[in-house]
């Protein structure tokens, strides 16, 4: 059992799991019925996306210190309680199912969803290796 960090749209993992989108907005132009069978996300849960003000911050990062600052505010933002509890379920969901959240962005190190990773892993969440990654 284990949690994965995965980019949404992109064709699903064997053992994947439940696909949880942490976005503030759906996909455009795709009707809410298909974002399953298309590897969007069988469930929204916007609460662990940046805030509106946050993504337009992100967007406009263009260098090392304006993507810091994003990744702090984030972080006070993800310790807010109801965001802290949600990530506290999700850790432990991982411990007993497969599961993932994701997000739109193509670069996850440049994407809220690193810091997801990093928020889970330290409340003991199980996190499965990237497809990438050379960790076993």
């Amino acid at each position: 059992m284990s949690l994965s960090i995965v980019r949404l749209g992109t064709p699903r993992r064997a053992g994947e799991g439940l696909r949880i989108g942490t976005v503030r907005r759906p996909p455009r132009g795709v009707a809410k019925a298909d974002f399953a069978r298309l590897d969007w996300y069988d469930v929204w849960l916007p609460i662990l996306a940046p805030s509106e003000a946050l993504v337009k911050q992100a967007r406009a990062a263009a260098d090392a210190a304006a993507w810091a600052r994003f990744m702090r505010q984030y972080r006070r933002e993800m310790a807010a309680p109801d965001a802290a509890r949600t990530l506290d379920l999700l850790a432990a969901l991982s411990q007993h199912t497969d599961l993932a959240v994701g997000c739109y962005c193509e670069d996850e190190n440049h994407c809220h969803r690193s810091v997801l990773r990093e928020l889970l892993a330290a409340r003991g969440a199980r996190i499965a290796a990237a497809p990438d990654d050379p960790r076993p």
